[in-house]
Order: C-alpha cells, then sequence, then structure tokens
C-alpha cells in the first residue's frame, strides 16, 4: 500500500515499511541493507544529487523522502559523495531502482546502500508523504526492511515513539572530523576527477589565504569551492579550540554547515565564535555556521515546521533585489524578528519570508543559511567564497 494506513498488516509481497509514532503504516518494497533504523522523515526536492544528499552530514539521524520519482536510475561512484559514508539513515522512493544507465557508475544504487548499511524503500507515494510533511511537521519513523516480510509493527511503532527528536540534540560531534586536516583538490574534471594537490595559484600555495574551517559536518564541496575561489584549506574537529584555532595562523575562519539543533552545538561552538570574532578576521558561515554565528552575536533560533531541503529555493538578495536560487538543507532558522544591533540581514528566503543571511556592520563577517557549493543543485551562489577570499587577502 502506497499511503500511511493504520492497518498493521503488510500487503502481499511488502519488504519494506515505514511505520510512524501514531501507528500508521506505509508499505513497500525494500532495498539496500536489511534491518530497522529509527529518525526524522524529511522531504528532498532536487532532482539530481541523490549520492550528494545522502553522504550530506546534515542529514544525520533523518530519512529522506526523493520528490523526484526515479532515484537510483545513474547508479553510484565513489566521486558524488559529500563524506566517507552517507549520513542519513534511509531513503524513501516513488519507482523501483532499475538497471544504472551511466558511464561513471561503479555499482547499483542498492548495492551502494547495502554496502553502508543504510535501508531504502520504494514504491511509496512520496508525494503524500510531502503533503503529510507539509500538512503535520516532520514526523518520527522507523524505516525497516525485511526480505521474508515479517515485521514487528508494534515495536517499530515503539521505537517510533520513544525517539526524542532533532530539538536539543547535539549532532555536529558525531559527524565531525576528530583530526585535523589540510585539505586539497579543487573542482571536479571529467579526466582528473577531483585530483589531490592544490589548484595552480599566482605565488603558489602561500600566495593563497589561509582558512580555518570548523568541520560542524561539513560536506566536502565547501573545501573544494574554498580552493576553487584561492583559498588555502585547514580543517579543524567541532571542539576544537580557540587556542588550537589560532595555532594555525589563520587569515579568515570558516563555519561549517551540520546536523542537529545549533542551541545545543552552541553551548562549546559559541564560546570560541565570539573569540574569533574578537580578532577582526574575516568570518564566513554556512547553514548550522549561519546558526551559530547568529547565537554567538545574540539572535535566536528555533526548529522549522517544515524545514527546507532541495536545489531549487528562491533567494531574495536584499542588497539588490536579486534572486538566488539554491541549495538547502536545514531544520533550524535564525529567527528574523529581535536581531541585535548591528546584526543586517542580507537574504531571505521567497518560499515563506525566513532568514537566509545576515552580516555584521562594519565588520568582514557574514553567514548565509543556504549553500552556495550547491553538489547537487544550482551555482548561482560560488560568488561568496570569492568575497570570502577577497577579504581574507
Amino acid at each position: 500500500m502506497a499511503n500511511p494506513t493504520t492497518s498493521p498488516a503488510p500487503p502481499p509481497g511488502a519488504t519494506g515499511a515505514l511505520v510512524f509514532a501514531d501507528g500508521r503504516v506505509a508499505w513497500g518494497q525494500g532495498f539496500g541493507a536489511e534491518g530497522e533504523k529509527v529518525g526524522e522523515l524529511c522531504f528532498n526536492t532536487a532532482m539530481t544529487g541523490y549520492q550528494e544528499v545522502m553522504t550530506d552530514p546534515s542529514y544525520a539521524r533523518q530519512v529522506v523522502a526523493f520528490t523526484f520519482p526515479h532515484i537510483g536510475n545513474v547508479g553510484a561512484n565513489d566521486e558524488d559523495v559529500e563524506a566517507d559514508d552517507p549520513h542519513a539513515l534511509g531513503c524513501i522512493v516513488r519507482e523501483a531502482v532499475t538497471s544504472p544507465s551511466n558511464f561513471r557508475s561503479k555499482v547499483d544504487f542498492p548495492e551502494w546502500m547495502k554496502r553502508h548499511e543504510r535501508i531504502g524503500i520504494a514504491g511509496l507515494d512520496t508525494r503524500a508523504l510531502t503533503r503529510l510533511v507539509r500538512r503535520e511537521g516532520p514526523p518520527t519513523v522507523a524505516i525497516a526492511h525485511r526480505p521474508d516480510g515479517k515485521f514487528d509493527v508494534a515495536a517499530l511503532q515503539r521505537m517510533a515513539r520513544e525517539w526524542p527528536g532533532l530539538e536539543g540534540m547535539d549532532l555536529a560531534k558525531e559527524v565531525s572530523r576528530e583530526q585535523v586536516e589540510h585539505w586539497s583538490g579543487g573542482a571536479w574534471d571529467i579526466e582528473l576527477g577531483y585530483g589531490d594537490t592544490l589548484l595552480p595559484h599566482a605565488g603558489g600555495e602561500a600566495g593563497r589565504a589561509h582558512v580555518v574551517a570548523i568541520d560542524y559536518g561539513s560536506k566536502r564541496n565547501i573545501f573544494r569551492s574554498l580552493v576553487e575561489a584561492g583559498a588555502r584549506v585547514t580543517i579543524l574537529p567541532a571542539t576544537a579550540s580557540f587556542e588550537e584555532v589560532m595555532a594555525h595562523r589563520p587569515d579568515g575562519f570558516f563555519l561549517s554547515n551540520g546536523p542537529g539543533d545549533p542551541a545545543a552545538t552552541g553551548e562549546y561552538a559559541i564560546p570560541v565564535i565570539r573569540r574569533m570574532l574578537d580578532t577582526g578576521k574575516p568570518l564566513f558561515g554556512i547553514c548550522l555556521g549561519h546558526q551559530l554565528l547568529a547565537l554567538a552575536v545574540g539572535g535566536k533560533t528555533s526548529k522549522m515546521f517544515q524545514g527546507h531541503r532541495g536545489a531549487n529555493h528562491p533567494v531574495k538578495r536584499l542588497a539588490d533585489g536579486a534572486v538566488e536560487i539554491t541549495s538547502m538543507n536545514h531544520g533550524f532558522a535564525v529567527e528574523r524578528e529581535g536581531l541585535p544591533e548591528g546584526v543586517r540581514e542580507t537574504h531571505v528566503s521567497l518560499f515563506d519570508g525566513s532568514n537566509c543571511g545576515l552580516e555584521l556592520e562594519g565588520r568582514p563577517v557574514f553567514s548565509v543559511q543556504y549553500h552556495p557549493e550547491a553538489s547537487p543543485g544550482p551555482q548561482d551562489s560560488l560568488y561568496l567564497f570569492e568575497r570570502f577570499v577577497e577579504m581574507m587577502r
């Protein structure tokens, strides 16, 4: 059965189940890993880039329903990923995954999901699930795959009912790098891939502005974009102290995207960010980094009713009225009302009017809620990386 129902009995041939905390069940065909997981259901509106979505650390503890019906058709490879392993718990797709048809494919999508212990369910009405999330907000669900079709629906419902939810949850520590990393490699090339060396730049490596990036759950394409813009990148764990940051003698600071509640991550991140601001050096934040910057200067964040996830979100740039089509992935937002003095709003969502950008007046500090590095998504906002690197120079 495609739509969520209160019937606990699986229809003939069902090998996948999506069980809601209130007892509703959606049945389909499971693929990927066997077993069960519990998390928050969300939907993503991107038409491409399912590997990038599944490996984005910002999707930690979430199950992604793809609104585009044909997911997995081009298979999977080792390059179209934003982290070593998927961080989304699983995915829901409308159509059955067919054999891959792409010259870059190394393995089919179900096998890739299985290797990474992620669960998929095909054959569900993802439009119905999208309407459900829009109407009720993101529900807690248990996703399960059993090839024999035998499910303990009551146990799955209990798992979903007892899961505490993302609000108040610090996930940055779980997905962050644990060691310092000196990043290399820029944009993808059809002949060379991503490469493993810094791109040529006037003055060599010494001529590049040096940014220290704090990894709260960053996507790799952020660092590639910084390299393309002319930066040299050193990545530190989410819990790095101010002294550890400054030991690398940065020209500027970058605050990455990541999962979870910004207020929870802010307990250890905000004191470090405030000391970064005191140095007067340039600072750039994206997504969770945007929210943490807002908290550090006295703003507030809150859980969104639906969240924004997809590669087609229009954002208005208030300085000149231009509209950027952006990629987004966030379930929390900076509250527009009550922004502190000296903090200027720079971008707003044209979907719901929520805040999408900030800057500190008279200081080289700015942040955006969306993902200018895309992957997947449009590249309207890549100029922000160039702006940041010019500030550091």
